[in-house]
């Protein structure tokens, strides 16, 4: 029994480019990792003092209730909804 070697090649074509491709170090070995925070990060890590900031507003609000001093802008309630519901 004779074997050749017809046809062989195109058994894997893609064997040829997969040798001559390079590799991510071979490209720019000089190259180092970047981190970049985002600015969404960043205004995340203020968290603690915009906890604070809306504790105390929540604070004041509560008391306004409380002492019945807090006043309701009916006229900019009742503006918002139309343009909400105007853009749905």
């Amino acid at each position: 029994m004779k074997i050749n070697q017809y046809g062989t090649q195109s058994v894997n074509p893609y064997h040829k480019s997969f040798d001559k491709k390079a590799t991510p170090s071979q490209i720019n070995p000089q190259q180092e990792d970047k981190v970049e925070i985002s600015a969404k990060a960043k205004e995340l890590q203020k968290g603690p003092d915009l906890m604070m900031e809306r504790q105390e507003k929540i604070a004041r609000l509560k008391a306004a209730v409380e002492n019945g001093t807090y006043q309701i802008d009916r006229t900019g309630i009742a503006e918002k909804m139309v343009n909400f519901y105007k853009q749905q």
